[in-house]
């Protein structure tokens, strides 16, 4: 019986490393808004963006003005969001909702924005 168990226990371990090594390690979408019209992007774009953000399968890391470290940082605020894949970030980005809500945001900011691959944990 003691022996099953432990024999059992190394299969699962196994199997487990066996599924980390297979993950793969999340995408990080770095944006960077330049606001323009600080009340009506609020009121009409901020929170419909988050909100198609998180809907999509993307979590926000971070948002806010970047503190320099070095060099100058940018002038406006930035954002970090994570997603599961580069296929995903690229099916939000795809969407119809997306582009609706980026051409209201458009007249109220400026938008940058790039990909990065994590690293394998």
């Amino acid at each position: 019986m003691l022996l099953a168990m432990a024999v059992g226990f190394g299969l699962g371990a196994v199997a487990i490393q066996g599924l980390h090594a297979q993950a793969k390690p999340p995408v990080y979408y770095v944006g960077e808004i330049e606001v323009t019209n600080a009340d009506a992007y609020a009121k009409e774009y901020q929170a419909a963006a988050g909100a198609l953000i998180k809907a999509s399968g993307g979590r926000y890391l971070a948002a806010g003005k970047a503190t320099a470290i070095e060099g100058a940082p940018p002038k406006s605020r930035v954002i970090l969001v994570a997603w599961d894949s580069m296929e995903a970030l690229q099916a939000w980005r795809d969407s119809a909702a997306f582009k609706d809500g980026r051409k209201i945001g458009e007249k109220y900011a400026e938008f940058r924005a790039f990909a990065i691959e994590g690293l394998p944990q």
